[in-house]
């Protein structure tokens, strides 16, 4: 019986992915569970356990989860990229719209015209101080061309925007996913000398925090209008709020808003919505389901934002995962001690991601506990499991 603890209310779908008879998931269970599933909660603060092997988080972003700390004890932490896409994705464009239209304006003036006498003139005569831009035609830059990034690029493009895209990493995989219609910059500059809007789609590390800061808002378009609905710390609030005094940037549209914004005139902040949709949330909890059992009945890692991808079949042999150092002759040492013992490896992986590596053997026979504790010894080796 694996033991999934949830640090968040998630969706009761993921007891059709994680079968009763099999895995106890509850809230209540203690903080050495085997795993964890978690959206927003903060788990900076925990001490886990020698028993903790998992975390999946129900959402892209994972900067409230310890990754180094959980990388040195071996707990493999998966994320959901791409599962609440089209929420955000929905949200971005609807956002850009409405502040170009000026409708959050628009809409509080219009509420305050209630009681009044001949509101149909009034409207009418008022309407002149909130018109706004269309979008088609204007320039979307797009900086992050990820899951969410390239939905935006390509819904922008299908409404008649031109799109620069910027990514320095962009996969293969997704660059095969982009609009023909999308121009790909290769400097960063070219994106902000041009665009009208500009919508952010990266993680938020310690490269990142602080990405749009004085030099990069002194090459944007005057009164170019900047959406933030990746993380709060991508942008420099100092910053932001000279580039709105002096007229650079038109409107802030954030959904990580903090005290500062919430009453700025030029800001339209918006209560973190981004995945909050019922069908983002189910998608996420589904995937994180997944993920979860994948691993922990057959080894494989898939999403993982600190362990190497390693995608292996079910199989009825007795299998043993190791995490361990990517170090010379580590696998060797594994292996030879597999054989001191007289057991044949049927089937083997090796994946490595910068320091990390992950081993998965297949053995023709139970392993006893007198060899687990022996490759548990090899210096590098930090988590093993017997599958």
């Amino acid at each position: 019986m694996h033991t999934i603890k949830k640090l968040n209310k998630i969706s009761p779908v993921i007891y059709d992915y994680l079968p009763k008879e099999n895995y106890n998931v509850s809230s209540h269970l203690e903080d050495d569970s085997e795993g964890f599933i978690v959206r927003s909660a903060d788990c900076h603060g925990m001490d886990f356990s020698e028993n903790t092997v998992a975390i999946a988080r129900a959402g892209a972003g994972t900067n409230n989860i310890p990754i180094d700390q959980c990388t040195e004890k071996g707990i493999v932490v998966f994320n959901t990229p791409g599962a609440n896409a089209n929420g955000v994705k929905e949200l971005v464009i609807g956002a850009m719209i409405a502040a170009s239209r000026n409708l959050p304006e628009a809409y509080d003036w219009a509420k305050t015209l209630k009681g009044q006498d001949g509101v149909p003139a009034l409207v009418e005569k008022g309407k002149g101080q909130f018109v706004g831009g269309e979008v088609k035609g204007k320039t979307l830059g797009v900086i992050g061309l990820g899951a969410i990034g390239i939905m935006v690029a390509n819904a922008a493009s299908a409404i008649g925007m031109n799109v620069i895209g910027y990514d320095p990493f962009l996969s293969v995989d997704r660059a095969w996913s982009i609009s023909m219609y999308t121009h790909k910059a290769e400097k960063l500059d070219e994106l902000l000398e041009k665009a009208d809007f500009i919508t952010l789609h990266i993680p938020q590390n310690d490269k990142t925090k602080g990405f749009l800061s004085t030099p990069e808002f002194s090459k944007m378009k005057d009164g170019v209008i900047v959406l933030n609905f990746a993380r709060g710390g991508l942008v420099k609030t100092t910053s932001l709020f000279d580039a709105m005094e002096s007229g650079k940037v038109k409107k802030y549209v954030t959904d990580f808003p903090d005290d500062d914004m919430l009453c700025h005139p030029n800001v339209l902040a918006i209560p973190h919505l981004g995945a909050s949709t019922p069908e983002s949330e189910e998608n996420c909890a589904v995937m994180a389901a997944k993920q979860l059992r994948d691993f922990f009945e057959t080894g494989t890692i898939v999403n993982s934002v600190n362990m190497p991808e390693c995608i292996v079949p079910p199989s009825d042999a007795v299998r043993v995962t190791v995490i361990h150092k990517n170090l010379t002759n580590m696998v060797g040492q594994i292996t030879n001690t597999i054989a001191k013992y007289s057991l044949n490896i049927a089937d083997m992986a090796n994946k490595s991601r910068g320091d990390i590596a992950y081993t998965v053997l297949n053995l023709d026979h139970e392993i006893s506990q007198e060899a687990i504790d022996e490759i548990i010894s090899i210096d590098g080796v930090i988590k093993l499991r017997v599958i």
